[in-house]
């Protein structure tokens, strides 16, 4: 019997069970507690009863019916909010998790369970040496991903045995603040920039990473492509819909995987949710960079994003040559044999290789006189009852405007129209083949957008005007450092496109092992017979064959940046006063309303012109304000409206990012702009 005095008047029992692997001890525990108990005395009172002999540093609290963790250790049990009815489980805070990558390969590794998703991703990136983690997150996989992958299995008659990596003895893994494994804080190359294979003075640090050589080569490099019939197998996107239905899993950077329902060896897909790939240096990313190589691949295999067939073959040619140079060829994979080369001179001659279009221009500009285009141009204007209006005209590019004359005596007075392309949609409309360069111009208007068609007599004007257009969209002008590598990307894309036929690739399209099913999109496998496939991919490999493997991933990189659609993702919202549903685009700088039946552009805002944004979390309904008294109101019918808000401050974070900072991040200042305080 136990006295009254025993008791306390204030004490209750309260049960909780342990999550521990010792079958001859009991894992239901009844203490008795009072109110002004913190949680770090439930704890050492817990652990005194269990009698067990073990570190338990990484265990917490899980109060299953509230869905959260009692972290706060010095919190008192009604500070939490913790009664007699709680029921507490006592486990362990990392967990084991598999991730696909983008690559496609799963690994398995222990992440915190308890952080924000926002601070696992920079963890799980630490692991495998991908700099810059804001850049992605994590991501449930389709339902209908799944429903075919389950058919898959289903219909396998052999059992499917996912070839797993097993990363779980890492550091960072074991709850431990780790080493960076290849992350070099101190900014020393670690990587050859041309071959992307770790440094041979780096060599020696694979030992204290979970990255030894064979795994960094899993993740760093390109391996042989899977077959066609694996690849139909796989989820395809067909509609706007079915796009939209991709980026619903996203998971809340702001709570913790447990809050989220994931569960201790669950597979989720680790992804770049974010399209601005910011200081991206061969140096010190091949990892990185071979995964967003990948990313974009699987986009373009999978149709998750629409190219030409003409693009389609480029991308083709370049996923050919990785796969005949590296996969083939034992040499790129040899660590050792790696050659010194002056410091000094390696990092003057690869001292800024980004997607900004390779070794970019440092030509100073006068900030004072801002440049103009002048040219004969041809304007076409589609009309709905009629053939499209092709005519000739002199048009003058100065600021973010077009204006065009009758002629180019005529220029001094008045244009015909001036079209200002601030917040307009630039859509490139080019076949190289056929010499056609054109310009597809969406320029906002009051009730929708004005589509207007410049075309282009040679390569040289189109990459101009085009740069200068893209320039333009953003409100920025031809001053800007960034319009000559514009102009020089836009250049080396149509040169990779501008193939001749060789006599020896047309003659020999076996030149190359490989099955050209395995490059390009079910659509082309069934438009094309093999040899006919093989022998345009080759085509288009003679422009590829000289790169250096990096330079050919970024070239890959740069291609999948330009086409018109790269960095949209899609979700199905109904606008505020609308009776029909809609799909809203989020890019990095804009949103964009689509007709869901056609997929045409209705309304483009951007986000440079946004005041305020916010969540009527009663209502599931996100509000924008912009400049010039224009506000919309949307609710998410695909998604939870938590993931566009978090889409669209997440993007405004990644701007204020600058390479003058060191590589910490304002976690506060992210989670204060995507949280939405609900």
């Amino acid at each position: 019997m136990i006295s009254s005095s025993e008791y306390g008047s204030h004490s209750w029992e309260l049960l909780v069970t342990v999550d521990h692997q010792h079958e001859e001890v009991q894992k239901e525990f009844l203490l008795r507690v009072t109110g002004d108990l913190h949680i770090g005395g439930l704890m050492l009172k817990l652990v005194e009863q269990i009698k067990i002999s073990q570190d338990w540093s990484d265990y917490a609290f899980w109060w299953e019916q509230k869905n959260c963790w009692l972290l706060k250790t010095h919190w008192t049990l009604d500070k939490c909010g913790v009664q007699a009815d709680a029921k507490l489980f006592f486990t362990t805070q990392h967990k084991m998790l598999r991730l696909r990558l983008p690559n496609m390969k799963t690994v398995r590794l222990k992440v915190s369970f308890s952080s924000v998703v926002f601070r696992a991703v920079s963890d799980i990136c630490k692991i495998l040496n991908i700099r810059r983690s804001e850049e992605l997150s994590l991501l449930k996989q389709s339902e209908d991903a799944l429903k075919k992958k389950k058919k898959k299995d289903k219909n396998s008659k052999e059992p499917v045995t996912e070839d797993i990596l097993n990363l779980c003895n890492s550091p960072v893994s074991s709850g431990l603040s780790g080493s960076p494994g290849l992350y070099s804080k101190t900014m020393t190359p670690i990587y050859d920039p041309i071959s992307g294979t770790p440094a041979s003075s780096t060599i020696t640090w694979f030992s204290d990473s979970p990255l030894t050589e064979q795994n960094c080569s899993i993740l760093a490099f390109s391996h042989p492509n899977c077959s066609p019939e694996t690849l139909a197998e796989m989820y395809q996107p067909r509609t706007l819909a079915d796009k939209a239905k991709l980026n619903a899993g996203w998971l809340d950077s702001s709570r913790s995987l447990m809050e989220q329902g994931i569960l201790e060896d669950d597979q989720l897909l680790l992804r770049f949710k974010y399209y601005t790939f910011f200081d991206l240096n061969p140096k010190y990313d091949a990892v990185r960079i071979n995964q967003i190589y990948e990313q974009a691949r699987w986009a373009i295999l999978l149709e998750e994003i629409d190219c030409t067939e003409e693009e389609m073959l480029i991308f083709a040619a370049l996923q050919a040559y990785h796969v005949s140079k590296l996969s083939l060829s034992s040499e790129a994979q040899d660590f050792t044999c790696e050659s010194e080369v002056d410091e000094v001179e390696a990092a003057l001659s690869n001292l800024e290789v980004t997607l900004e279009g390779g070794n970019t221009s440092n030509i100073l500009e006068d900030i004072t006189d801002i440049p103009k285009l002048a040219d004969n141009l041809r304007l076409v204007r589609p009309r709905k009852l009629s053939l499209k209006a092709i005519k000739p005209y002199w048009f003058v590019f100065k600021d973010t405007s077009v204006s065009y004359f009758k002629n180019k005596e005529s220029a001094q007075g008045q244009p015909i129209e001036k079209l200002n392309l601030k917040g307009c949609e630039v859509v490139p409309d080019v076949n190289v083949a056929a010499k056609k360069f054109g310009i597809k111009l969406l320029i906002p208007v009051a009730d929708g957008m004005n589509e207007v068609y410049l075309r282009c007599d040679n390569e040289n004007q189109y990459a101009r005007w085009m740069a200068a257009c893209v320039l333009a969209s953003k409100g920025k002008t031809m001053a800007d450092s960034s319009y000559h590598p514009e102009v020089h990307k836009i250049l080396s894309f149509l040169k990779m496109k501008n193939w001749t036929m060789s006599p020896q690739a047309a003659s020999d399209p076996e030149s190359i092992d490989m099955k050209p099913e395995c490059f390009v999109s079910l659509r082309y496998t069934k438009k094309y017979k093999s040899k006919q496939l093989a022998a345009h991919i080759l085509e288009a490999h003679q422009n590829v064959s000289q790169m250096p493997l990096v330079e050919a991933k970024l070239r890959f990189i740069q291609a999948w940046q330009s086409l018109p659609e790269f960095g949209l993702s899609y979700y199905i919202v109904r606008f505020k006063g609308s009776k029909k549903d809609d799909v809203l685009g989020v890019s990095y700088n804009r949103l964009i309303r689509i007709d869901i039946a056609t997929g045409d552009p209705i309304t483009t805002w951007r986000f440079s012109n946004m005041k305020q944004w916010n969540v009527n979390w009663e209502i599931r309904q996100v509000a924008i304000e912009f400049d010039q008294n224009v506000s919309i109101a949307f609710t998410c019918l695909s998604a939870d409206c938590k993931i566009i808000h978090e889409y669209i401050g997440g993007y405004i974070f990644l701007s204020t990012r600058s390479k003058d900072q060191n590589e910490t991040l304002d976690e506060d200042l992210f989670h204060k702009l995507t949280g939405g305080q609900e």
